[in-house]
Formats: structure tokens, sequence, C-alpha cells
């Protein structure tokens, strides 16, 4: 089996796409994507300790979750 490598990333840029996602390829890329999924932890640990069921938690978490993710894509495919 070949082994797959990466893709090269442009000069400059912080994001390489990689199978319809991206990932960080600078040190400025991991500086966003690392705030970006504390953010995504932290809402899950707030839904779950504070709305005291389930089905609220996860109804709290899908728009936040949504919303960050249409961020952090917009924000790589602009730097990538």
């Amino acid at each position: 089996m070949a082994k797959r490598k990466l893709p090269k990333p442009k000069k400059g840029a912080w994001f390489v796409a990689l199978r319809g996602s991206y990932i960080p390829c600078s040190w400025q890329g991991w500086l966003t994507y690392v705030p970006f999924v504390a953010y995504l932890t932290y809402a899950w640990l707030v839904a779950f300790a504070y709305t005291g069921n389930d089905l609220k938690a996860v109804l709290w978490i899908a728009p936040n979750w949504v919303a960050a993710a249409v961020v952090m894509t917009w924000l790589a495919r602009s730097k990538s």
C-alpha cells in the first residue's frame, strides 16, 4: 500500500486542505486551531454540567458547534 503524503502548503498559508477539511500547517494556523478545539471542549463541558438534561445539552451544543465550525472553515479556506 502506498503511503499518502500531505499536500504541500502554499507560501504563507496557515492551513492545508486535506480530504474535505483543513489542518494547520503553520504556527498561525495552530494559534487559531487550539482555541477552536478548546471552545468545543468548553461548550461540551458547560452544556452537560449546567443543563441537567441530555436533550437540552445536545440542543445547546449543536448550534454552538455548527457556528464555530462555519467560522473555522471560513477562516481556514481564506488562509489556505
